[in-house]
């Protein structure tokens, strides 16, 4: 993955074979708390879903993403969702007696920012319909009937439903071009996402 500073981009891998990735309710509660730990120092999140097998993330780069790692090779952002998906293979593996990576060995990193905009002033519709895709994800897999009842995305944190959360709620309500959380449950009601 190479990211550019302030694009935003879409972020997701997925279990080997997609195999599941979490088994338990506390899978994705570490999860969570690695993103907490390990990807939000290097990025601003706007958005993310954990799937059973696979997540996704919208991120926008700021200047620790594209920052080097220690040994000049590497974007700090890449090194971190590396270390991430690593530590967390390595926790699972504990978990259930079995060894190797959990995840597709490449993690896919696409752009979402149309060139040479100003993200604080132009809705990006490409970015809107990579946010709506992936809360409206669980739903659409069946895995949920209503869009808030799935517990491991980022949907409860834009309702205000969670204070401490992983994203960066008013930078993407801003780049979204999205009011408020009552524009926001209205945009997810009436707007569809387009199948990426």
């Amino acid at each position: 993955m190479f990211f550019e500073k302030d694009d935003i981009y879409h972020i997701y891998n997925m279990g080997n074979k997609a195999q599941p990735l979490f088994y338990n309710e506390g899978n994705y509660t570490f999860f969570q708390q690695k993103i907490k730990n390990e990807i939000k120092p290097y990025c601003e999140i706007l958005v993310y879903c954990l799937m059973p097998n696979h997540f996704h993330f919208m991120v926008v780069a700021s200047e620790k993403s594209v920052e080097l790692d220690s040994f000049g090779k590497m974007q700090k952002l890449s090194r971190k969702f590396g270390t991430l998906q690593s530590s967390y293979s390595q926790a699972i593996n504990n978990q259930k007696g079995t060894a190797g990576s959990l995840f597709r060995q490449k993690t896919k990193a696409k752009s979402l920012t149309l060139p040479k905009v100003n993200l604080t002033k132009t809705i990006n519709d490409y970015a809107l319909n990579s946010f709506l895709y992936i809360h409206q994800n669980p739903l659409n897999a069946g895995l949920v009937k209503r869009i808030e009842d799935w517990k491991f995305s980022s949907y409860h944190e834009y309702k205000g439903l969670i204070n401490e959360g992983v994203c960066k709620t008013n930078l993407g309500f801003e780049i979204l071009g999205i009011i408020d959380n009552n524009n926001f449950e209205d945009i997810h009601r009436n707007n569809v996402f387009f199948e990426e």
